[in-house]
């Protein structure tokens, strides 16, 4: 042993308590390391009719989780459905999602229908409020009629496979999610729950992820689990652009404006002058045109509204005795009914609502064909031709040619008889700016000047 220098495990005891200090703040007994950090939430409302503005909302929900750093969406739902291809896009990134993608069915009354059943099945964690509902997933024409044999079993096989992989990806009752599609089938929240359709039972978002913390939430190969008191709950506001293009792609709603757009342009072309309806129907038909070319639009459904209004406007030119308003009518009626693909899942246009709007539109259009057709009959008794049969007085006169004031009015006059000053002539027929008299009386039906 060397003199001066310590033996060796003394040297290892020296070196590790001069590097106790750097080990002790990363250490799991230190108590700033045994406190865990917040379970981060985001919270986005998708409500309403499933359209590609909520397949975009979605994604800018997702999006903000990955950049800012949430452990978890919640989705709360509240749709009567909507388009297929939407929602079958909003399942692969429900599926595909980098973080756990819940969704609660609430707030009570609520319903997950249609699309909105694919949306619960591809939750990670699905829950209800009391008196919430879901079901009733298949696919329906316009005014609720149900889709031809043929078309109804295309679809309905195509969606019973896309549920059934969600669902049983998720531990459910892939069966229910069956019937849903195939029997139209609907079930509140407590049967949900009993049925092992839904997980969690629960008055309003805090207490469903409370609930669905204490259960634990599975997610790439882990449990993710936290209490009220570990976790912080975000709201996802969407802007004034999501809100606008949301009231707007609802079928009722485009499917108003393109009416209303058109009636604005048909008084326009009637009553040229008006301005504002046509500036009015103008706007209204180009928003039209645009939630017409995002929802599943029929060509021959819009063909024949533009019919109906073509004959209105055929009924203004030529004496049918309104025949041609009959057949607007018809066309009106049958292009509203067919207006929206019946296999695209989206909300359409009530039966009641057709008959309403279309009974009004008519009526609206008669009565301005009526107003125009009047107008027109009463123009021979205006301007030039209203002066026939007029008794006027010579104020002077040289030849053939001068001077005649009747209605208080001074005209030029000509005549093939000799007339002088003072005589008193009848207005006969009007050339351009020059009357056209003859000597006499105007007879006892005739106005006096």
């Amino acid at each position: 042993m060397t003199p001066g220098i310590p033996p060796r495990p003394a040297r290892l005891f020296i070196i590790l308590l001069f590097l106790l200090p750097f080990v002790l703040p990363s250490s799991p007994l230190c108590e700033d390391a045994a406190t865990p950090r917040p379970t981060r939430m985001l919270v986005v409302e998708i409500t309403g009719a499933i359209t590609p503005v909520q397949e975009e909302l979605l994604r800018a929900a997702l999006a903000r989780v990955q950049v800012e750093g949430h452990d978890l969406l919640l989705i709360r739902l509240d749709t009567p459905g909507g388009l297929l291809e939407t929602m079958r896009g909003m399942v692969k990134d429900m599926l595909n999602a980098p973080m756990p993608v819940l969704v609660w069915v609430g707030p009570r009354g609520a319903q997950a229908a249609s699309a909105g059943v694919f949306l619960v099945a591809a939750s990670q964690v699905a829950g209800m409020a009391p008196q919430a509902t879901i079901g009733s997933a298949s696919p329906v024409a316009q005014g609720g009629e149900e889709l031809s044999k043929t078309m109804s079993d295309k679809v309905k096989a195509d969606l019973i496979s896309l549920v059934r992989g969600a669902a049983a990806s998720r531990g459910r009752n892939a069966d229910w999610y069956e019937r849903a599609v195939s029997e139209s089938v609907s079930l509140s929240a407590q049967d949900a729950v009993l049925e092992r359709v839904v997980e969690i039972l629960a008055d309003d978002p805090s207490d469903f992820l409370i609930q669905a913390g204490r259960r634990g939430i599975r997610h790439a190969g882990g449990v993710l689990r936290f209490d009220a008191d570990r976790m912080t709950i975000e709201r996802f506001e969407p802007g004034f652009r999501h809100r606008f293009l949301s009231w707007l792609l609802h079928p009722q709603v485009a499917y108003f404006l393109m009416l209303g757009g058109l009636a604005g342009l048909f008084f326009e072309l009637t009553t040229p002058g008006a301005g504002l309806p046509g500036v009015l129907g103008g706007l209204c038909l180009l928003l039209a045109l645009y939630a017409m070319s995002v929802l599943p639009t029929s060509a021959a459904g819009v063909g024949l509204i533009l019919l109906g209004l073509a004959l209105f406007w055929l009924e203004v030119k030529i004496t049918s005795y309104g025949m041609l308003g009959v057949a607007a009518v018809i066309a009106l009626f049958l292009g509203s009914i067919i207006l929206f693909d019946p296999s695209s899942g989206m909300p359409g246009l009530p039966l009641s609502t057709v008959i309403v709007t279309v009974s009004g539109l008519s009526a609206f259009l008669a009565l301005a064909v009526a107003l125009v057709v009047r107008a027109q009959r009463s123009r021979k008794s205006l301007g030039g031709q209203a002066m026939l049969g007029l008794e006027a007085e010579v104020l002077d006169w040289r030849g053939s040619r001068g001077q005649v004031r009747t209605r208080g009015e001074i005209w030029s006059a000509r005549s093939d008889d000799p007339l002088r000053p003072g005589d008193r002539v009848m207005i006969v027929g009007i050339d351009g700016l020059m009357l056209v008299v003859r000597p006499g009386d105007p007879g006892p039906g005739a106005q006096s000047s």
